[in-house]
């Protein structure tokens, strides 16, 4: 009768060996997977090709095992295992829980020990016994019902060891093999041996005295002088050796028939889990088996007319909207709607507007904006936009997938729907004119799943309180816009201009020739050649002429200051000035900015046409173009609120460094108070040069500023820098903690988070490439801290639009710029609301410190005073 074939697997062997064979990967939040995925892949092989009944995987708990007792240098030798691979293990437990394989570990024994034991119960099952490992140790467990599938390189190029092949190989029993390690040892487990003696003697003694008890006993046989004084000296070291290599297979467990049966796999929780690393053909074999018709539906209806669209949007039965405008490729904006997708009681429909989205709005409006029916979407402010313009206030959301993918993972490149529904979904959605049905069914599909997920990363909060709640504030500050003075405009336009060419004139007489400036090519044949300036980089077209290369050069040529300055004056021009009269709406005199919430990695928000965040306000021209944003009312006053240091602030709270806290619960200028610190001196004669120096530390630190990064910036040596940084940490130590802490965390767990949770994921953090991983270590380091400014603001401007709407202020958010929020203010209500935006900042977050708001008021954005 044929026998049930059991597997037991050497867990750590198996996970080692596909850890090196395979090179690092990981998936797109940083997630180290290589070895999980060579796991994997060794498992499926070995249950396709060996059919068992039974299987089972056996782990090592903990480096300290009980041989550790008989002789402490056991494994000594052996190096931690790589955090790489050690932050895999857990990982390949999920893998096999999603198998419903059962694995054992217990502490104070090896794996080995585990093994054998189960092998000991699968003998007395009468069971076909397979050992798969890459530890030769397991031969000594070879009987006529154990075999032994070696590993030999990689995890693909297995060697079966029986009976007979043991014999071939040592021409000795699998019970020798222990003998065979107490007299020549194992430098891999650092098990001494007798010195002196190798695998040739000692198989040699052992063919002839079988066992190193035997030996010992005829130990005055031995003829060879200098042997037999080896063997006499090391008598108890052989003893021991030979006790080390000793498989314990009596180690008290709980192993029970039903747990070792091989049981279906679970397609949900393996499903799950080959979607998070991102094992997109092994996902793929999955699905299909599950349900061979994994791709979405492509059948739908086309509808042109708001009569049946109203017909259709009765028929809904469900409470339920799941709903997506599509706009022209070149409606970059999405500005003009030119249809709609629904999904209506699991029927998808596309709505087309023909020219006319006031008629399909109209039909659309009650449903809209009834808050019983729940909404369902994909980019929600897009479309708040669109129906505000037709004075529709979209009720009832729930779930925008935009955001909610966004927040999984901040760092991912496509956030459309189709790049969703090839990453969450697996399938692909081709353009066939019919792909609408699909991009809806596909919707519905992907707020279920992206629901769970929020929920298994405990960013629901951060969604419901923060990012969708911010929707609707940054929609009215879109639609209010923010009015520019045209006049004052064209006039810097017509200034920035007379300035470049006296520039270009000034150039052209550094040169003696006339060349175009804006060719990096012409420009690096004029510097490098003609004038002979020193090259500091290549490109592969020619010379490079980059800003860092200028700003180097800059420092002892004057032609490359005039070159910088002529640039950022053009930069100015170009995109700022002629920029924004181009997008200026003629009916308003106002720019409508896109205030982007799902694009920075940090949970800042972002603005397009314009690009409100780069205006660069370090140069004066830069500065002055904010003189041109005023308020849309005469009488009306524009107000900004700025938070006072609030990175600084985050550090103070979540380092928990005391000088740092003490000194802002003091009011203290926290700059002299670093300058004191880090120079020694009372800060009350704290000098400029010392605070400036201070200030680029405080700020320095916060980006993990190097030495080097440090001395370039404030033009002293290393040296100086690096006793600057090693005076800062030593009198804010609480800061260094944090610092080492939170790279550490980053390790361990691939990501960190900001006060409120959001995550930001690190692929390099435990990158070989030094440079790769000492930026996503700069990025630990910087996250938490940037990242939990961007949720205060964000809800400091959820409890402004709040107040002001509860109040009924005719008050408005126009822009928000980093830290600052800017606001238009009629003058009867400059008080109240002054005070309602004092307080709504200060109190947005709860910190050990206090944030404080810098605030100023003007007739436009550049001449403002402070109150």
């Amino acid at each position: 009768m044929k026998r049930d074939k059991f597997i037991i697997i050497d867990g750590n062997s198996l996970a080692n060996r596909a850890f090196y064979a395979i090179p690092l990967l990981s998936n797109s939040k940083g997630i180290i997977t290589n070895a999980v995925y060579g796991f994997n892949n060794m498992l499926i092989r070995i249950i396709e090709n060996e059919k068992p009944s039974f299987l089972a995987v056996a782990f090592d708990k903990s480096r300290k095992v009980f041989r550790n007792d008989l002789y402490e240098d056991y494994k000594a030798n052996r190096k931690a295992m790589p955090t790489e691979l050690r932050s895999q293990m857990d990982l390949i437990k999920e893998l096999l829980k999603a198998f419903n394989i059962t694995y054992y570990e217990k502490e104070g024994f090896e794996a080995d020990d585990l093994i054998g034991t189960i092998i000991k119960y699968g003998e007395n099952q009468n069971w076909e016994n397979l050992i798969l490992t890459g530890d030769r140790d397991a031969l000594q467990l070879v009987s006529d019902q154990t075999k032994v599938l070696l590993t030999k390189k990689g995890i693909t190029n297995l060697e079966i060891y029986d009976v007979d092949a043991i014999k071939e190989k040592y021409n000795l029993k699998p019970a020798q093999i222990i003998d065979l390690k107490g007299l020549m040892g194992d430098t891999s487990d650092n098990i001494p041996g007798v010195p002196g003696v190798g695998e040739k003697t000692a198989l040699k003694l052992l063919h002839e005295y079988e066992s190193v008890e035997n030996l010992y006993n005829s130990l005055g046989e031995i003829t060879a002088k200098k042997l037999g004084e080896k063997l006499t000296e090391n008598k108890e070291m052989a003893f021991i050796s030979k006790e080390l290599a000793t498989i314990n297979c009596e180690v008290e467990m709980d192993i029970k028939v039903e747990d070792l049966a091989l049981k279906e796999y679970n397609p949900e929780a393996l499903l799950d889990l080959y979607r998070e690393l991102e094992f997109q053909n092994h996902y793929r074999n999955i699905s299909t088996e599950q349900d061979p018709q994994t791709s979405l539906p492509e059948i739908g209806e086309s509808i042109s007319n708001s009569n049946i669209l109203e017909e259709i949007l009765q028929l809904n039965t469900e409470k339920k909207l799941i709903f997506m405008l599509t706009f022209d490729p070149k409606d970059v904006k999405g500005l003009h709607p030119k249809g709609m997708g629904l999904l209506i009681n699991e029927k998808a429909y596309f709505i087309r507007f023909e020219n006319d989205f006031s008629r399909y709005a109209e039909v659309l409006k009650p449903y809209l904006e009834n808050n019983e029916i729940t909404k369902v979407t994909h980019d929600v402010k897009k479309a708040k936009v669109c129906f505000m313009k037709e004075n529709i206030h979209i009720e009832g959301l729930e779930w925008d997938i935009l955001i909610g993918a966004y927040l999984l993972d901040p760092t991912q490149n496509d956030l459309s729907i189709e790049g969703l529904i090839s990453k969450y979904l697996n399938n692909q959605v081709e353009k066939t004119g019919n792909e609408i049905f699909m991009l809806m069914h596909g919707l519905k599909d992907l707020s279920t799943l992206i629901i769970n997920a929020l929920e298994e990363d405990l960013l629901m909060r951060l969604y419901l309180d923060i990012e969708l709640p911010l929707v609707q504030v940054l929609a009215k500050m879109e639609m209010q816009g923010v009015k520019l003075d045209r006049i004052q405009l064209e006039e810097m336009g017509k200034d920035l201009s007379e300035r470049i060419e006296v520039l270009t004139s000034t150039i052209y007489r550094w040169t003696n020739e006339e060349f175009n400036i804006n060719s990096p090519k012409q420009l690096g044949v004029v510097l490098f050649e003609k004038l002979g300036l020193p090259i500091i980089k290549k490109t592969k077209t020619g010379y490079s002429t980059d800003a860092e290369v200028l700003e180097e050069l800059a420092r002892e040529y004057q032609i490359v200051n005039d070159i910088i300055h002529y640039r950022q004056l053009v930069k100015l021009k170009s995109t700022y000035v002629d920029g924004m009269l181009n997008i200026i709406d003629p009916r308003t005199e106002k720019v409508h900015t896109s205030f982007n919430q799902t694009v920075t990695a940090t949970g800042r928000l972002s603005s397009t046409e314009p690009n409100l965040q780069n205006i660069p306000i370090r140069l004066d021209e830069g500065r002055k173009i904010r003189k041109a944003f005023i308020p849309s009312e005469e009488g009306y006053i524009l107000l900004a609120a700025d938070y006072s240091q609030i990175e600084l602030r985050i550090l103070a709270h979540i380092s928990e460094d005391q000088v740092l806290i003490e000194a802002f619960k003091q009011g203290q200028d926290i700059h002299r108070r670093t300058a004191s610190e880090v120079f020694g001196v009372p800060i009350e004669e704290v000098t400029t040069e010392q605070r400036r120096h201070a200030k680029a530390i405080n700020f320095g630190i916060i980006y993990g500023l190097s030495d080097f990064g440090l001395a370039k910036d404030l033009g002293i040596t290393r040296l100086e820098a690096k006793n600057y940084i090693d005076n800062y940490f030593s009198r804010y130590y609480g800061v260094k903690t944090w610092i080492d802490s939170i790279i550490e965390k980053a390790r361990e767990q691939g990501y960190v988070t900001t006060l409120l949770e959001r995550r930001r994921y690190l692929k390099d953090i435990l990158s070989k490439n030094n440079n790769l991983r000492k930026f996503a270590e700069r990025t630990a380091m910087n996250t938490p801290i940037q990242g939990s400014a961007a949720d205060i603001i964000k809800l400091a401007m959820i409890r402004i639009d709040e107040k002001l709407e509860q109040n009924g202020f005719k008050a408005k958010m126009l822009v928000q710029v980093h830290d600052e929020l800017v606001f238009e203010i009629p003058p009867n209500e400059s008080s109240r609301v002054i005070t309602i935006i004092k307080e709504s900042m200060e109190e947005a977050y709860p910190l050990e410190v206090p944030l404080t708001i810098d605030m100023q008021v003007g007739f436009n954005w550049y001449e403002m005073e402070s109150i």
